[in-house]
């Protein structure tokens, strides 16, 4: 039976737009396929890894009526893509395997039967629903996803906060080590703050799959997921059930040391110190003077390397090390033309933002160097 007629981008679009959450190896071998499923409506495609659900549907092309199955999400993916653009391609089902045929090329695709694949189902019930655009929340993930921890034991951390509170919608990221946190308004104000913290992987996938574009999306927050609906694609979420640290009493308030320097000056002169730091421990010195910020790193072969900006600053000197990484990923994932770097003294922790993009703050922990 047909399941789709059609060029070969009308099957690979929607097939890229499920298949990054399908897992190479998997305990369950089915959850390595993806759904495919035809009615008279179109074509949809779902893939799950029991934690994450997506879900998309294309109208393209012919087909010969209801039908479903299971089939390698990758191997049917990497077949598309070595066809030619130009390509018109055939998805058969024959005999329980999947044939595809496009001009003279032909493969034949093992299947499983769709009644066997597990579906996550979307919360009904008590929640709070948000309408924006897809480029804002993109753009919130950028501000701080760079700030979530990996595989930390800590599961809570490797994920990010998301708060709806009364006209605001602010995300969070922390590895414990450092902090970043960015708010947008909202058109209406919704009337119970609700918490939730979205997994690693499902942040990625957002960022990935949404558009930089004023296009709708929904997010539907419940007590246990989290329902995102944009363009053709719906994406289902479970939520990380763990309390997030408290984050507004992380940020620092009255740090009294203000130095403000153009992007593109501490930018390049962080990336060059970096070149001579310590492999393992990635330390800078910024030591402050009046007038002067030096950059200085060192490594096990004991060279250094030096970068000295000028600043308008002339308070106390303050000798203060950090992760260099930290720095970096703060400046090349976050825009603006300067950078307010505020600072207490060697022991306590630093707070940068950016002037021309209010409501994001990044709060980094010093190190011993």
């Amino acid at each position: 039976m047909l399941l789709i007629k059609a060029n070969r981008d009308e099957i690979l679009r929607p097939l890229q737009s499920v298949s990054g959450i399908v897992e190479k190896r998997h305990t369950l071998p089915i959850l390595s396929n993806v759904l495919m499923e035809r009615t008279t409506d179109g074509l949809t495609l779902l893939a799950t890894d029991i934690e994450i659900q997506i879900r998309t549907r294309t109208t393209a092309g012919e087909s010969a009526g209801d039908t479903a199955l299971t089939v390698g999400a990758r191997k049917l993916q990497d077949i598309l893509r070595s066809l030619p653009d130009s390509a018109d391609v055939s998805l058969v089902m024959e005999d329980k395997k999947l044939a595809v045929r496009a001009g003279k090329s032909r493969f034949s695709l093992q299947t499983l039967p769709a009644a066997d694949y597990p579906r996550m189902s979307a919360s009904e019930g008590d929640g709070i629903s948000l309408d924006i655009t897809q480029k804002q929340f993109k753009r919130l993930l950028s501000l701080v996803q760079y700030a979530m921890a990996q595989q930390d034991i800590r599961y809570y951390l490797n994920g990010l906060l998301v708060v709806a509170s009364g006209n605001e919608l602010r995300v969070v990221a922390t590895d414990g080590h450092r902090l970043a946190t960015a708010v947008m308004p909202l058109a209406e104000p919704v009337a119970t703050r609700t918490d939730v913290i979205l997994p690693r992987k499902t942040v990625l996938e957002l960022s990935r799959l949404l558009a930089d574009s004023d296009d709708a999306l929904n997010i539907r927050l419940t007590n246990n997921q989290v329902l995102f609906n944009f363009g053709h694609v719906e994406l289902v979420s479970k939520i990380i059930d763990g309390k997030f640290p408290d984050f507004e009493r992380v940020i620092p308030a009255n740090h009294p040391k203000l130095i403000s320097i153009p992007s593109n000056e501490l930018l390049p002169s962080l990336q060059r110190a970096a070149i001579l730091t310590n492999e393992k421990f990635r330390g800078v010195r910024l030591v402050l003077s009046a007038g002067s910020l030096k950059l200085i790193s060192t490594n096990t072969e004991q060279e250094e390397a030096q970068e000295e900006l000028e600043v308008d600053y002339q308070g106390e000197a303050l000798d203060i090390g950090f992760n260099i990484t930290y720095l970096l990923d703060v400046l090349t994932h976050v825009s603006g033309d300067t950078v307010d770097l505020r600072l207490n003294d060697s022991n306590s922790s630093a707070l940068i933002s950016f002037a021309g993009n209010e409501g994001f703050k990044y709060v980094v922990m010093p190190m011993r160097i």
